[in-house]
């Protein structure tokens, strides 16, 4: 049995940003061992059309294959979104492959594993404040329930699109969560608020109350 992890690296074979030059390389563990198994070139420019970057995406997607496990040591905006779309799970370390592959593997294993562990619980999510208004505290949900994700509690809601507004406490809003309303045509009003928290409202213009 193998396992791959991919990374972008830049020319001193540090991971890299996906905003910007490097290559791409596969890592294949087996039998213990990590081994480059193959690489490919990607580079990104500010000039970029956004129908240009999803070209050079599903290119990469389609270079990935089975692996679903993508290191950068930075993951933001839509080259993120694609991936994470793609059902990758993106990690955001600072390194050499030689010391991080084993790490971001473990992460993963034990990610998963949490996963599953809840896969037949019924999980926290938003309450109905009033009709079509929701409310979820993703801050007091993972002090009761550590290592469950802002995905796991929020992500299937949001696409399921049947409220009216959704309001949040979290810590910070998770970027997933910007790039899932603004492909889903939905509105984020946010502010500070005095305990270290931030309140967010997702706004859905769409909803017709059914």
């Amino acid at each position: 049995m193998y396992c791959e992890i991919a990374t972008i690296l830049g020319a001193d074979g540090m991971s890299s940003s996906l905003t910007g030059s490097g290559t791409i390389v596969v890592f294949r563990r087996t039998q213990g061992v990590w081994n480059l198994d193959r690489e490919m070139p990607f580079n990104t420019t500010e000039s970029d059309s956004l129908a240009i970057l999803r070209k050079k995406m599903a290119d990469l997607i389609s270079f990935l294959g089975e692996c679903k496990i993508f290191v950068a040591n930075q993951a933001i905006g839509a080259l993120y979104y694609e991936l994470m779309k793609a059902g990758c799970s993106v990690f955001e370390v600072s390194g050499r492959p030689v010391g991080f592959l084993e790490e971001v593997l473990q992460e993963e294993e034990q990610e998963q594993a949490k996963i599953a562990a809840i896969r037949n619980e019924p999980l926290p999510g938003p309450y109905e404040k009033s009709p079509g208004n929701f409310f979820v505290s993703i801050k007091e949900i993972q002090g009761k329930t550590p290592g469950i994700t802002s995905k796991q509690i929020l992500l299937d809601f949001m696409r399921e699109g049947k409220f009216k507004t959704l309001e949040i406490i979290c810590d910070h809003i998770p970027p997933w969560v910007e790039m899932e309303s603004e492909q889903r045509g939905y509105k984020i009003e946010s502010e500070k608020v005095p305990v270290n928290e931030v309140k967010m409202k997702v706004i859905n213009p769409s909803f017709t109350g059914k």
